[in-house]
């Protein structure tokens, strides 16, 4: 059967109806929701310093999704782990798998945001560095034993739930973060399809099989509506805000995205990134994707209503699911 995901940053535009406190408290009422109908993880994602306050703290998110669900794995994807200090990360990673009991699988990536690591105090310069040493660190600060690290001992605890270690990805879309996770991480989350196949070559150049083509999956955003014009209506600003929020950092760091910035609502449709279908339009999506597909859902995409949000969800289990099995 497909794979339901969600997936939550937080966004939440001065024009949306929803505050922060709003759209925190619906994503952790879905999270819920979700694990009690089986789906596969929810996402968590990173940034700083967005005016639209896009979620700067996964982890303490992270703690919070663990503590209403019970058996759905929780995502972080991606956690810029540069602008992280090594050993807190590693504490606190630590500390929401205990928590999760085994459920958090990070996805560390090195950011593209130069204003972050303004903030931070950081250059982009420092991102290679970090991300060569992280995983290594972390797999030294698990075994819970004293180690050197930068001419000091240090000791991480408590061990993580998972033995010898939680799974750890990596995640990007260049050559050399494909490069690395062939290198260091269990596994990498390509922000495009060449970036996979990045991943793939550099596996089978040192040895490692190979991972094969990221699994099928439906578009950026997905929402069911029993009439898709007058629920566009609706989405079409947060839709915009997303994409344009996102094609302005990512042309400004000269990467390559499926995020484009977007003038126009009726063109953003056409393109296809952001779906709104009918429960028997996604049901046939879904089912052509095969059984190792995925449908991710970022209901409360760009700070959209939860009530807006509870409808599609609402469909979907209703209708959709029942219509998969």
């Amino acid at each position: 059967m497909t794979m339901f995901h969600l997936r939550y940053d937080l966004r939440c535009p001065p024009f949306g109806q929803a505050s922060s406190a709003d759209l925190a408290a619906a994503a952790l009422e879905q999270c819920a929701w979700a694990d009690a109908r089986g789906f596969a993880s929810v996402v968590v994602s990173e940034h700083h310093g967005s005016p639209d306050g896009y979620l700067p703290s996964p982890l303490v998110m992270c703690g919070a999704i663990a503590a209403r669900t019970k058996s759905v794995q929780i995502m972080l994807s991606a956690l810029i782990a540069p602008l992280h200090d090594p050993i807190r990360l590693a504490e606190d990673l630590a500390v929401v798998d205990i928590l999760s009991n085994g459920r958090v699988i990070p996805v560390l990536a090195a950011g593209y945001v130069e204003s972050e690591f303004a903030a931070f105090g950081r250059t982009l310069r420092d991102r290679g560095p970090a991300m060569d040493e992280i995983i290594p660190f972390l797999e030294k600060a698990w075994t819970g034993e004293p180690f050197e690290y930068r001419g000091r001992t240090v000791r991480v605890t408590p061990r993580p739930v998972r033995q010898p270690r939680p799974p750890l990805f990596m995640g990007g879309s260049t050559r050399v973060a494909a490069r690395r996770a062939a290198r260091f991480a269990d596994y990498y989350v390509a922000s495009t399809p060449e970036a996979q196949e990045m991943y793939r070559e550099e596996c089978r150049k040192i040895g490692k099989p190979d991972p094969g083509p990221a699994a099928p999956s439906l578009g950026l955003f997905v929402h069911v509506a029993k009439d898709p014009d007058a629920a566009w209506r609706r989405i079409a600003p947060h839709a915009l805000h997303e994409t344009n929020a996102y094609g302005a950092w990512l042309a400004g760091a000269g990467m390559a995205s499926p995020y484009a910035v977007v003038s126009d609502a009726d063109e953003l449709r056409r393109s296809g990134r952001y779906l709104v279908l009918t429960p028997e339009e996604l049901a046939l999506r879904a089912r052509a994707l095969g059984p190792m597909g995925s449908v991710v859902l970022h209901p409360l995409m760009g700070g959209l209503d939860p009530d807006l949000a509870w409808e599609s969800l609402r469909l979907i289990e209703s209708e959709v699911m029942p219509a998969l099995r």
